[in-house]
Formats: C-alpha cells, sequence, structure tokens
C-alpha cells in the first residue's frame, strides 16, 4: 500500500455514478429500468449551494440536483418540476454517492465552521491548496481527516505544542 496522489484523490469528484430510477416515481409506461447519470457533490459544490440557498433547504436540494445531475443534464427551472418523490431519491443518492450521510436539512451546517476548518487541517497536515481540498468529495475529506488523527483523537500536530 502507498500514499494516494493528489490526482488520484481529486479524480473520485469527477467519477459519474449510474443510478437506476425505480418506475414508480416515473410517469412513463415505458420507464422501468431507466437510469441517470450522478456525479458526487465536491466541498466547493457545496459550499456554492449553501451560499447561493441561504436558509432554503428546498433551493438547496434543487442546486443539489442541478450540480449532480451529469446525464441528463437539467436546468434550475426543470428540476423545480420534478416530482417530490423523485426529487428526493435523486438528492438521497447524490448524498450516498458524495459521502454526505446527514439529513438534507443538516446541509448548510456541514459546510459552514467545521468544513473550514477540515480544509485548514488537511492543507496543514498534507500541504494541499485550498483548491485540491475544495475539489474533493465529502466523504474523501472525511476519510483524510480520520488518517491525520493519532490514536488518541488529537491531530499530530498538537502533539508538538
Amino acid at each position: 500500500m502507498g500514499i494516494l496522489t493528489a490526482d488520484q484523490l481529486l479524480a473520485g469528484g469527477t467519477l459519474t455514478h449510474e443510478i437506476t430510477v425505480p418506475s414508480e416515481l416515473l410517469t412513463q409506461a415505458e420507464a422501468v429500468g431507466l437510469r441517470v447519470n450522478l456525479r458526487p457533490l465536491t466541498v466547493s459544490d457545496l459550499q456554492r449551494i449553501s451560499k447561493a440557498a441561504r436558509s432554503d433547504n428546498n433551493l438547496s436540494a434543487l442546486l443539489m440536483i442541478q450540480k449532480a445531475m451529469v446525464n441528463p443534464s437539467l436546468k434550475i427551472d426543470q428540476v423545480a418540476q420534478l416530482s417530490a418523490g423523485l426529487a428526493t431519491f435523486l438528492v438521497d443518492n447524490i448524498n450516498r454517492i458524495s459521502g454526505i450521510n446527514t439529513p438534507r436539512d443538516e446541509l448548510a451546517e456541514l459546510v459552514q465552521a467545521p468544513l473550514a476548518k477540515a480544509c485548514f487541517i488537511l492543507a496543514r497536515e498534507f500541504g494541499w491548496t485550498p483548491e485540491e481540498v475544495s475539489g474533493m468529495t465529502i466523504g474523501q475529506i472525511l476519510l483524510y481527516l480520520e488518517m491525520s488523527q493519532t490514536n488518541d483523537g488529537t491531530p499530530p500536530q498538537e502533539h508538538l505544542n
């Protein structure tokens, strides 16, 4: 085993996932087995979504779907026309592939101060630039934060103080 490179880490944010949409969420008779392609949201995506949506959870969900949907590509007004059940299904899958295991109403909390601190720790511990860290998915950030911890739960740098 070796240490991942920055390129290998950032590659996770560009992967696409083919998701089969349950036919009961679609209105067409021939809708069985139809799929969409989603990509994980990056830290940068989540920060922009949080800033744009402020305290509007519905807008957050719309922006998440619009940003993560690779194929078909949808405009925000098209996303707003999706059924609530289909939108919920898509957001749940976006959260899953992005490594976000928190309820949607905690999205704003997730991308504020704790995320900024996580980016600072990763930049300090691994020497990455803010741009490199902001391109990572939440799952990748959580993995590397865990790796930066010592056995007693404190970051390695704090042992030097």
